[in-house]
């Protein structure tokens, strides 16, 4: 297990590394140069929400399987996975091409919150290490300090990351409202 900065700092978060959680092998990898213009917020719907770190670790797995067995994807589509424990599960990591919100993969960090947030609200340790998450890659330069926070609903027609999530991050800073006619996501060099 591996503290994502200093313990008890403003950006202080604890990160359980692919390892630690059990994660397969990806079947490829790619990168996108960053830092990251956007932060696309998702909820699980399936798996349900977990609040032990076992259980937390069993749904990162079923996520990962769902994605690399049935949608036939590399990897877990996600950069990161928030559970309801308070910890962050390493997806894809910082500044690799994910699988949740097409035209957006390559110039994102994609985070769930392992539950269905459609009429319930998150936890607050988990908005709390979403946030000190956020806060840890723009002060590692992972993500753009101007970055605009989306809910995955934004850029693809689904009810993720669900209304009471979607509500919430609303009132976070850099929340941002999308207008589909006039704003396109900017272009991002692959390496």
């Amino acid at each position: 297990m591996q503290q994502a900065a200093t313990e008890g700092g403003p950006h202080s978060a604890r990160l359980l590394s692919r390892a630690d959680w059990g994660a397969r092998m990806p079947k490829q990898v790619d990168y996108f140069t960053g830092p990251a213009p956007y932060v696309i917020i998702h909820h699980s719907y399936i798996p349900a929400a977990c609040y032990t770190t076992p259980d937390c670790m069993r749904s990162m797995r079923d996520i990962q399987d769902f994605h690399q067995e049935d949608r036939g994807w590399n990897d877990i589509g996600y950069s990161f996975g928030i559970g309801g424990d308070g910890m962050i599960y390493t997806g894809r990591g910082f500044n690799v091409v994910g699988a949740h919100a097409p035209k957006y993969n390559d110039k994102s960090v994609g985070i769930v919150l392992i539950g269905d947030w459609r009429t319930e609200l998150p936890p607050e340790r988990m908005l709390q290490a979403t946030k000190d998450l956020i806060a840890f890659g723009v002060a590692q330069g992972y993500i753009d300090p101007a970055y605009k926070l989306l809910g995955h609903k934004q850029v693809r027609d689904t009810e993720c990351p669900g209304g009471q999530l979607f509500h919430e991050i609303s009132t976070w800073p850099h929340f941002t409202r999308l207008n589909s006619t006039t704003e396109a996501p900017p272009v991002v060099k692959k390496i």
